[in-house]
């Protein structure tokens, strides 16, 4: 059945918050501002690093690193927008607000993929070292987001066919872009439910494939050898970084008990479950990765001298 009245309600129903509470919203606003700043920041340095380096170009764990910032850099920009849109009430045309939707959904699911497909470049670089050069190209790389990108939209596309076949004039409203206003028809959670659960499975037994055999072969071949050992923390890492990528799934179970958030949950949500998993991705490869570590002083010290 189709959900008229949701969506009639999120196009017209006013918000009454106190004064102090907003003011307290917009002060918080800027340590995530601030953070961002410096996410760009650091992400231009890399790609720069990056498109200057042939080494770099021509390693596929740097390009799906690449690639999974581009991908975390329109996230964290698109999630900035639906917080502000929600304290703020920003109206605008349903045909936006679902691109917007789908752009920052498939950012959403595109980013544990990529972290799995690093994850297995790790396994194959320890446990089959003779086809690493062979499996692990660039063009492997590109070959395998370009797939991911297209995995992940297709839940989006059933969701649009899905909407359009409920409401032929649902696209002349203007609304609050939240992605609980798009839902018109019970079938669009049961997919959304489908595909996040579908993503989390397929990325967790992934996850753990490549740890346990990672380990496994550090301790058959040496038990301390270093490169098997951090490539076994680095999948870890991969493993945590999912499961706070993923972590926003509690704003459905929460929003089950509250209708409307106070701006500073927003807020405080934004920044603990958006940007933070966001801004622990350019460290993992930034500082810990000793290759794009070296080449980062290198152009730090560089820009230094230059002025």
């Amino acid at each position: 059945m189709v959900n008229s009245s949701m969506i009639q309600e999120n196009t017209t129903l006013p918000l009454t918050i106190s004064s102090k509470i907003v003011e307290f919203a917009q002060w918080t606003l800027i340590p995530s501002i601030i953070g961002f700043i410096f996410f760009l920041c650091f992400i231009t340095l890399i790609l720069n690093v990056f498109f200057k380096t042939p080494t770099l170009r021509e390693n596929a764990r740097y390009v799906l690193f690449v690639f999974l910032l581009f991908n975390d850099a329109l996230f964290v920009f698109l999630g900035f927008y639906f917080m502000l849109a929600s304290m703020y009430l920003l109206h605008i045309p349903m045909p936006l607000c679902y691109i917007l939707y789908t752009l920052s959904g498939g950012a959403f699911h595109t980013s544990p993929c990529n972290l799995a497909a690093m994850a297995v470049e790790q396994y194959i670089a320890i446990c089959h070292p003779l086809r690493h050069v062979n499996l692990c190209t660039p063009k492997t790389a590109n070959a395998v987001f370009t797939m991911i990108c297209s995995i992940v939209m297709i839940p989006y596309v059933a969701e649009f066919c899905v909407m359009v076949s409920s409401r032929t004039n649902i696209f002349n409203l203007y609304m609050v872009c939240e992605k609980e206003t798009l839902v018109v028809n019970a079938i669009q959670k049961a997919i959304r439910f489908l595909s996040f659960t579908v993503c989390f499975i397929m990325n967790g037994l992934i996850i753990m494939f490549t740890y346990v055999k990672v380990i496994l072969v550090a301790n058959r071949v040496c038990p301390e050898s270093s490169s098997a050992s951090k490539a076994g923390r680095t999948v870890m890492i991969h493993a945590f970084q999912i499961l706070l990528c993923t972590s926003p799934l509690l704003t459905s179970i929460t929003r089950v008990y509250s209708t409307k958030w106070p701006p500073f949950v927003t807020v405080a949500y934004f920044l603990g479950f958006t940007c933070f998993p966001r801004f622990l991705s350019p460290l993992v490869y930034g500082i810990r990765d000793e290759i794009l570590r070296l080449y980062i002083k290198k152009s730090f010290s560089r820009y230094l001298f230059a002025r």
